[in-house]
Order: structure tokens, then sequence, then C-alpha cells
């Protein structure tokens, strides 16, 4: 693909998360997956906040990692591509009484603020929507002050290549600017190439019932029928790694999530 393609496919996307976001961005403030998930504590942990940090929020949606820090730091930077998502970020931490987060209006890919001007970077729930992943690493490696750190969690995908796929899959037909779930191994991979020591990593799932996954990115009714036939038809190994079932008589499945600390190399 040429550079010109390239380019134009990455804004198609960052338009799509844009749409799709902007338009769901009350519900994402509200979503107990994002604003209780058990892996907040653990970002908490793995951050070590000392109260003198300066943190940036990479793609922070409805602001949930940016609360869960503020407490800890002397300054919290809010950073995302979408503006609703932002406003309503910041309503939530007006109420909440949280006055040392800025809220800012940027790309992940392209971030505006100066090299080694943080201590801590974070990402959560974010990356597989980035057009250009290995970019976005870069520009975390630029910001980062020497030995600081990164605390990323987001969607994985398994090591096996057919359930990669499958789950890639469904994600896409829930929403369409999704771009992929990473491996565990690419991640080491991608983190080591920009000058990162992964330091930790964990991994836990999350249960997904599909009428509340889809619901919440006002997915087409033609493509949460997919989503469906896939999961009911999916194959053994499908169905033991993604824990594929029925819930009280709702169908859902293991969404597969990666936390990871690494740090910056001196």
């Amino acid at each position: 693909m040429s550079d010109s393609k390239q380019t134009d496919a990455a804004q198609e996307k960052i338009q799509q998360v844009q749409s799709h976001f902007g338009a769901a961005a009350a519900d994402y403030v509200t979503s107990k997956v994002h604003a209780s998930g058990q892996d907040l504590a653990w970002v908490v942990e793995a951050a070590g906040l000392t109260g003198s940090e300066r943190v940036l929020d990479v793609a922070t949606g409805g602001g949930h990692t940016a609360f869960a820090l503020a407490p800890g730091a002397a300054e919290v930077v809010a950073l995302d591509i979408t503006p609703e998502m932002l406003a309503v970020a910041q309503q939530e931490a007006n109420r909440r009484h949280l006055h040392n987060i800025s809220f800012l209006e940027g790309n992940a890919q392209s971030i505006p603020g100066a090299d080694a001007s943080f201590d801590v970077v974070a990402c959560r729930q974010a990356a597989h929507h980035f057009p250009a992943v290995q970019q976005a690493v870069r520009e975390w490696a630029r910001v980062l002050k020497a030995g600081g750190k990164l605390v990323l969690v987001d969607s994985m995908s398994p090591e096996e290549p057919e359930i990669d796929a499958f789950l890639n899959e469904i994600e896409v037909l829930r929403d369409s600017s999704h771009v992929h779930n990473y491996r565990n191994s690419e991640w080491v991979a991608l983190l080591s190439e920009a000058g990162f020591t992964v330091k930790n990593t964990r991994e836990f799932g999350i249960f997904l019932d599909i009428p509340s996954w889809t619901q919440r990115m006002r997915t087409p009714a033609e493509s949460v029928a997919r989503i469906e036939h896939l999961l009911r038809t999916a194959g053994q190994a499908e169905r033991e790694r993604l824990h594929i079932e029925e819930r009280d008589g709702i169908l859902g499945f293991t969404l597969p999530v990666l936390l990871l600390l690494a740090i910056k190399g001196e």
C-alpha cells in the first residue's frame, strides 16, 4: 500500500473513532467495564505514584484512568481525539472535585507534548483502535522521561492464529473503528524495539454479554446477529479459549486482557 493510501486509511479510522465514540460518550462514562474494572487498581499499583509525578493518560475516553491516577499525581493530562469524550470526562472530573486533571484534544500517534515531559504514560483499553500502533509506541517513548513508566492495559488476542483471527472478526463486526487486538508477544516486541524494558505482564478476562457490549457501541442489528452466529457456531478451540457461554440465558464470551508495565531506557 502506498504512503498516501496508508494515510487515507488511517484518517478514515480516526474519523470512525470520533464518530462512534462521540455518539457513545456518555455511555462510556457510566460503563461498568470501564468505570470499575479490576484493572484500574492494578494501573494505580503499577504506576506507583508518590505525588510528584506528571502523568499522561492516552486516549482517556470516559476519563476513568485519569480519575484513578489523579489522587496520587501532581498533574494528569488526559488526552483524547474525540471532543465529546473530553467534554463528558471533564464534567465527571468536576463532579468528583478532581482539579489536577487537564483535558487535551489530540492524536495518540502525534502527542501534543514536549520530549521527556512525563513521568508516567498510561493507556487503557484504547490501543486496539490505533491505526499506526508502532507510531503510538514511539510517541510514548518520546514524551516519557528516561526511566519513566508505561502502564498499558488493552484487549489482547490469544497467541493461536485461528483464535486471533476469530476474535478480531467479531471485534470489527461490533465496531468498525476497531483495528487490531495484539498478542502479548507482539506488544513485547513493539515496546522492546522502541527502547522499553517490559517489567511485568498480567492477563485476565472480562466477560462481555453480547446485548450490553453491542448496545454500548450502537452496533447495527445485522452485525449483532452475525456476532451471535459466529459465537454459537465457533469451534471447540475458540469456545474453550474465549469461554463462550450463556449466563442466565444471555450469550457472551470472555475477552482476554493484557496488563503490562514497561520502563523507558536511560
